[in-house]
């Protein structure tokens, strides 16, 4: 099986039973690692290359609307895979990211703006100089909403890339519910590992720094509701950027700072 090639669900590793186990609390937002959530909250699950820079880029947003993050295994088969079962293709997990967001404070929009912009989502099997079927571009909806608005904003992005001569977007929209448990938490380890002390500073997400086109020009009908709550300003001087990542620093943005 070559490095772009999607494992066959029956030639899967069997995993096991037995869930990884976290540390209870977010090593940065200092919140629960696992639910239950608090009553209005909603979930998101993305991939866009090495986990450790996609989870801190989304627990970095201002306002305090991201609650948790957690990194993980998502869109696979195996049930809770170790990181060594998925760097082996033979789980069908891409490292993904889990995040916790209050729809009052930050909008499923702005985390699939900075999803959008802060990797390359047209190399297919891979990010950069990780290659891999773990490294695959993906989201996984939760309810049609949210399906709605990444097939718009898929649409939207990958015009604004063709513009530039890049495209067209390899990443797999998918729901959640076509996976009996669509995200395993990693081990914890990895869990805001950019964080910890001693930490290597790795990213391999390739930003183009090419703008998601403004939310009123695809918005679907009737969700002009979830409209961003991140001002362009944010966009203007927070927005990805190659290595924007790693020399960041560890708390979430300041909303003063844009």
């Amino acid at each position: 099986m070559g490095l772009g090639a999607m494992v066959a669900r029956a030639a899967a590793l069997p995993g096991r039973a037995t869930e990884m186990m976290v540390s209870p609390k977010h090593f940065v937002l200092g919140n629960p690692m696992r639910g239950p959530w608090p009553d209005g909250y909603k979930v998101a699950v993305f991939a866009n290359g090495c986990f450790w820079g996609s989870e801190k880029g989304i627990w970095r947003l201002p306002g305090g609307g991201i609650y948790s993050t957690a990194v993980g295994y998502a869109a696979g088969y195996t049930p809770n895979p170790t990181y060594e079962e998925v760097c082996s293709g033979m789980t069908g997990h891409t490292e993904g990211v889990q995040v916790v967001y209050d729809p009052s404070k930050i909008s499923f929009v702005d985390i699939l703006r900075w999803f959008w912009e802060a990797h390359d989502p047209t190399q297919g099997m891979g990010q950069g100089n990780d290659r891999g079927t773990q490294y695959r571009s993906g989201f996984y909806w939760f309810d049609d909403e949210q399906r709605q608005l990444l097939e718009a904003s898929k649409q939207a992005y990958e015009e604004a890339l063709k513009s530039k001569n890049l495209g067209p977007i390899t990443t797999e929209l998918r729901a959640a519910s076509d996976y009996p448990v669509c995200f395993y938490y990693a081990e914890d380890y990895h869990q805001q590992y950019l964080a910890k002390p001693g930490a290597r500073p790795y990213c391999s997400a390739q930003p183009r720094e090419v703008s998601l086109p403004p939310f009123e020009s695809w918005a679907p009908p009737g969700l002009e509701h979830h409209a961003p709550k991140l001002p362009e300003s944010f966009w203007k001087v927070h927005g990805p950027k190659p290595h924007c990542v790693i020399r960041s620093p560890n708390a979430p943005i300041d909303a003063n700072s844009f």
